[in-house]
């Protein structure tokens, strides 16, 4: 007897039950571990080519993005990246940034359109290889599968950092994922470790609600969110820094970067440390550890500020390229502003075989941050007394901090397959 699949029963904009299969097949050509964006577009290629296959989902489609972000998230992209196979953005402001439920009804209409195969609620607990194919132990009983796509994503493990157990008892510790909103802090400051994208979003809404927030930074590499009236994603797009491969990176350690600071909140805007220590957020350097009381960080935080400088660096010299070829029409140096001060990057200059005189022009003026800043800028140095230790008083922490692809419990059991890999 075939094991049937858990029933599951969602309303308004979550999926009906009637969208799930009703019985759990014994065996199948393609399993896919996962209902988000990846496994969607697996299972739509494979659909196209007629591949017989389906996707095993723990909750629900697009879970992490309904159940692990906070209430006012939208997209850091552009809703004209959004160019999902057989589901591109279609709606009537492709330069805007969907927020969280609009995404999840993104998802839920693509798979609809497709009858895309999806099993919710079944948890894959086990992944092993046997002749001819994997066997997969789900919440719903056994699958065999001749071949099987893990597409559970990556940094998907949360986790507190360390020294987080010695916190006094009335500090409330949350993870990132489990923050909605700032009504459901109880009063007090705010410690955010972590100055990625998620954290950097968070600190700026805490502290647009009047919270005294305290940001844990690390390196982070940032990008003004528009330059010569361009958004930051097209030029990384029209670049090619999108479509890097390893060979183009600087090191195998490049993989790890985080993606450059910005945000889509307000009709997207410059977000990073510059600007976020310009409304008043405080910075200190990493977080290192809690004891007797203190919480602790490290001492450098102008090296962690000026090492994001230099992956920003990095990315300016794709944009510089791009600059330079005569696929792009402006030339000239672009004024960017760091808080009240207007500075012009000399080397922000292109060439353009639209000017037939061969003279400079000025590019727009863009409102933003230097790009990159001048070690002139670095905030809170050493020798201007960072921090590198803070009594708890009345606090809430939120780490932002995630655990590394490696972390995933399949990919782990792959990787015990083939121990030299």
């Amino acid at each position: 007897m075939r094991p049937a699949c858990t029933s599951l029963s969602f309303t308004g904009s979550e999926l009906s039950s009637n969208y799930d299969w009703p019985g759990m097949l014994d065996s199948v050509d393609v399993a896919i571990i996962g209902a988000g964006q990846a496994g969607l577009a697996t299972s739509w290629y494979l659909k196209q080519a007629g591949v017989d296959h389906v996707v095993l989902e723990a909750k629900r489609v697009a879970e992490t993005w309904r159940s692990r972000r906070w209430d006012s998230f939208c997209l850091v992209t552009p809703n004209w990246t959004v160019q999902l196979p057989g589901a591109p953005y279609a709606g009537p402001d492709p330069d805007g940034f969907m927020n969280r439920d609009e995404l999840v009804q993104h998802f839920e209409r693509w798979a609809r359109a497709f009858d895309a195969p999806v099993r919710q609620g079944c948890a894959v607990t086990s992944l092993d290889p046997e002749t001819g194919g994997f066997t997969l132990q789900t919440g719903a009983g056994e699958l065999r599968a001749r071949r099987v796509v893990v597409a559970s994503g990556g940094y998907q493990r949360a986790f507190m950092p360390p020294g987080t157990r010695d916190f006094p008892p009335g500090v409330t510790q949350l993870l990132a994922e489990e923050y909605r909103n700032p009504a459901e802090l109880p009063p007090g400051a705010v410690l955010i470790v972590g100055s990625g994208q998620t954290g950097c979003q968070l600190a700026e809404e805490l502290h647009e609600t009047g919270r005294k927030v305290i940001l844990s930074c690390g390196r982070c590499p940032w990008a003004p969110r528009r330059m010569g009236g361009r958004d930051l994603m097209w030029w990384m797009v029209e670049s090619g820094f999108w479509s890097r491969t390893l060979a183009d990176l600087p090191s195998l350690a490049a993989r790890l970067f985080s993606n450059p600071l910005a945000t889509g909140h307000d009709g997207g805007h410059d977000l990073h440390l510059r600007t976020l220590h310009d409304k008043g957020v405080e910075l200190v350097d990493r977080y290192v550890g809690a004891g007797d009381g203190r919480v602790h960080f490290a001492a450098d935080l102008s090296g962690t500020i000026q090492a994001g400088d230099g992956m920003a660096a990095y990315f300016k010299k794709w944009v510089d390229a791009l600059c330079e070829s005569s696929a792009f029409p402006f030339l000239g140096s672009c004024r960017l502003r760091l808080g009240s001060k207007v500075v012009t990057n000399s080397t922000w200059r292109a060439r353009t075989s639209a000017q037939s005189s061969g003279q400079r022009a000025s590019a727009p003026t863009t409102a933003g941050s230097t790009f990159p800043c001048s070690t002139k800028w670095a905030i809170q140095s050493r020798s201007t007394g960072a921090p590198r230790s803070r009594a708890f008083t009345s606090w809430a922490f939120i780490s932002s901090a995630r655990h590394s692809p490696r972390s995933s419990t399949v990919l782990e059991r792959m990787r015990s397959w083939w121990p030299n890999r």
